[in-house]
């Protein structure tokens, strides 16, 4: 599948999206100071073809990241597994010792059968190395293109809940009215409120407040993904890093300030922090990893480039080639 390039007012339709993925058509118009009706026809095209998938993700008691070794020439068919578990957020085959990488979400008590029971029988796996995640520093939910003005993000930015830090272990999965909302809005981000309103077979005012709640608590948050290739970034890598213990939140918090950043976490194994970055070129990520302000705090960086992203925001993609 080939990437579709998004310039001018796509390109900040998208980033409007990504700033708050239910926000009015008449309100995007509004803060990009474009006609109501170029945004919606634009807006919905841009959903129709797939350049913009606005998808809802609950949020679980435990997340873990993978890094699989596969069997000699049968890293797709291992990426592909691991793409197609529903417990997958993202999948990416990838260079280095390993061959894929995928965060995995848990729902209490799952992640010890999931990881010590289910993984090692994944076809393919020859060896799997597992990061409990500690600290979420990032998530793709705060990363956007850059194509608006810190002016139009604020104007943008909607009251969907904090962003995510720690794990919850005590987080009990959805049941009843909220997870048929849940399981709607994970469908189709952008569902009006009539329609969650029917999924849920409660009122539309019902809908509201139980969507509201769910979205202000963060046990539901709604993302607009975007492929980075599509925005100029083709060059997308993961940085493993180590760093003493005294370093390790302050080494989080400037990757978060990083716009090159589109996730960091902290986990527990021999690496503590990882970091999806995505830049124009192999030469951007260098100076990226040599001259950042957050370099002199990693004592050392393990990069793998990301060679295709089988599954991104719990939504699949096609394979490229």
């Amino acid at each position: 599948m080939t990437t579709t390039a998004l310039t001018g007012l796509d390109l900040r339709i998208a980033t409007a999206l990504q700033v708050d993925p239910r926000a009015p058509w008449r309100r995007i118009a509004r803060v990009l100071d474009e006609p109501e009706r170029s945004v919606a026809r634009r807006g919905a095209a841009l959903i129709e073809t797939g350049a913009v998938v606005v998808a809802g993700m609950r949020v679980r008691a435990e997340t873990a990241l993978l890094r699989v070794e596969a069997a000699p020439g049968i890293a797709r068919v291992t990426t592909e597994a691991l793409a197609q578990r529903a417990d997958t957020t993202f999948a990416y085959a990838v260079t280095g010792g390993a061959d894929c990488v995928a965060e995995l979400i848990f729902d209490p008590g799952r992640m010890r059968p999931v990881l010590v029971n289910e993984l090692p029988a994944t076809v393919g796996v020859v060896r799997a190395n597992t990061y409990p995640v500690l600290r979420y520093f990032r998530t793709i939910r705060k990363w956007t293109t850059g194509a608006l003005s810190a002016e139009q993000v604020a104007a943008l930015s909607g009251e969907d809940g904090p962003e995510l830090s720690a794990m919850h272990p005590t987080l009990d999965p959805l049941t009843g009215t909220d997870l048929r909302l849940a399981e709607a809005l994970e469908a189709d981000g952008r569902a009006t409120m009539d329609v969650l309103a029917r999924a849920a077979d409660v009122s539309e005012s019902t809908a509201a407040r139980r969507v509201a709640a769910l979205l202000g608590s963060a046990r539901l948050q709604v993302r607009a993904l975007v492929e980075p290739s599509a925005v100029g970034l083709p060059v997308e890598a993961l940085l493993w890093m180590r760093a003493a213990p005294g370093s390790v939140e302050e080494l989080g918090r400037r990757l978060a300030r990083d716009p090159r950043v589109r996730y960091a976490v902290a986990v527990a194994g021999e690496h503590q922090v990882v970091a999806d970055v995505t830049c124009r070129t192999n030469q951007e990520l260098y100076a990226l990893m040599t001259s950042s302000d957050w370099a002199p705090l990693a004592d050392s960086v393990d990069t793998t480039l990301v060679l295709h992203a089988r599954k991104r925001g719990g939504r699949h993609r096609a394979w490229e080639g």
